[in-house]
């Protein structure tokens, strides 16, 4: 699904993918850069650790509002998600923990662009160079994912008690994660 963000003249598009076999982390994202439009930012992420598209969704917007604030990080929007997705302000730790490894087997990818043609093109072309099979419930969260990413995140039964309504722990642990991404933008 492609969103356009009117505020910042973007689309943006964030798919998941599960059975990939990447060999070589290195080679298949400068496969990726040969393969995609210039003015196209593509950013992957090891989908156990991402609470749902709403939170590539928010990590997008965060960059994109530090980009046009001059507040950001990094000199690359699509690093930039990375590190707003991870709410670390180092790339090294960034990566470490949301980032694509070797034999990660469940990917989400964000693809940034000023054209829808593109982005959907783009997304196509991460489809093909990816394999494996495209699937957006590796986004979704399970009792597994939720464990790994309030470890990851810091995340407390207090905090997540707090801030979940009957039932709602899905939701209130993405809710948490993209608090902690705010929290990075204001520098705390």
């Amino acid at each position: 699904m492609i969103k356009y963000l009117e505020e910042f003249g973007k689309y943006i598009a964030i798919a998941g993918f599960r059975d990939v076999e990447i060999a070589y982390v290195e080679a298949l994202l400068e496969k990726i850069r040969k393969n995609v439009g210039k003015n196209i930012e593509v950013q992957f992420f090891d989908a156990g650790f991402v609470a749902t598209g709403q939170h590539l969704y928010f990590a997008a917007l965060n960059a994109l509002t530090a980009f046009k604030n001059r507040e950001n990080i990094s000199k690359s929007l699509a690093i930039e998600t990375l590190l707003y997705a991870s709410a670390q302000r180092q790339i090294r730790k960034a990566m470490k923990l949301l980032g694509i490894k070797q034999n990660l087997r469940e990917i989400a990818v964000l693809i940034i662009g000023e054209n829808a043609g593109e982005v959907d093109s783009a997304l196509h072309a991460v489809s093909r160079i990816l394999g494996g099979k495209r699937d957006d419930e590796v986004l979704e969260l399970s009792r597994e994912k939720i464990e790994k990413i309030r470890n990851a995140f810091e995340i407390s039964d207090v905090e997540l008690e707090a801030v979940a309504r009957e039932g709602a722990m899905n939701k209130a642990l993405t809710d948490l994660v993209i608090e902690r991404m705010a929290l990075l933008a204001t520098g705390h």
